[in-house]
């Protein structure tokens, strides 16, 4: 195994192990034995556990905000484009082993003790917002609206990783229609 595919390997097993058992209950040994990656060359990757998590959000934002764009950007009217994030929201709610939002869980359990942590998970959460409050805009809303949007679909989130149920997505999605019809020109 050369050093890219150690590098995706301990990547993949940490992400997945992270995601599914939480960070903190995830030691390295684990993440070698899933990943087949030696802890000496692990350590040579990621010189510390916190470095691993850091890598892992990061890799998971990026692909993320692209499933979530490449899903939006396929709406061909711009209010469509809006309800599309909640359309989305239901797919990967529906996905099996679904366990909320990463950023979320990791600056739960990392948050106050590592700052890198916490930045990767607020960067996650204002490119979302971003992201939105531009999908808004585009369908003729008010820029000032875009807050209520984004805390439905965050909202939803939360809600679906408790409940274990993807409905959230679909009556915050109802919500977001009821937002639009009265705050965007039809």
């Amino acid at each position: 195994m050369d050093l890219a595919q150690a590098r995706t390997a301990a990547l993949e097993a940490a992400e997945h192990l992270f995601y599914e058992r939480g960070i903190q209950a995830v030691g390295m040994d684990d993440i070698r034995a899933t990943s087949g990656v030696s802890l000496k060359r692990l350590y040579g990757l990621f010189p510390s556990k916190s470095a691993l998590v850091r890598a892992c959000l990061e890799a998971r934002d990026t692909r993320w905000r692209a499933r979530l764009a490449a899903y939006v950007a396929a709406r061909p009217a711009p209010r469509d484009r809006v309800l599309a994030v909640y359309d989305w929201l239901h797919q990967w709610f529906s996905e099996p082993g679904f366990r909320g939002c990463a950023f979320v869980n990791g600056f739960g359990e990392l948050g106050a003790v590592d700052s890198g942590v916490a930045d990767i998970a607020r960067h996650h959460k204002d490119a979302f917002r971003t992201y939105v409050t531009g999908l808004v805009v585009a369908a003729g809303g008010p820029e000032e609206s875009a807050a209520a949007y984004v805390l439905l679909a965050e909202g939803a989130i939360v809600t679906a990783a408790i409940s274990g149920t993807p409905d959230p997505a679909h009556q915050a999605g109802q919500a977001a229609a009821r937002l639009l019809a009265g705050s965007v020109p039809a």
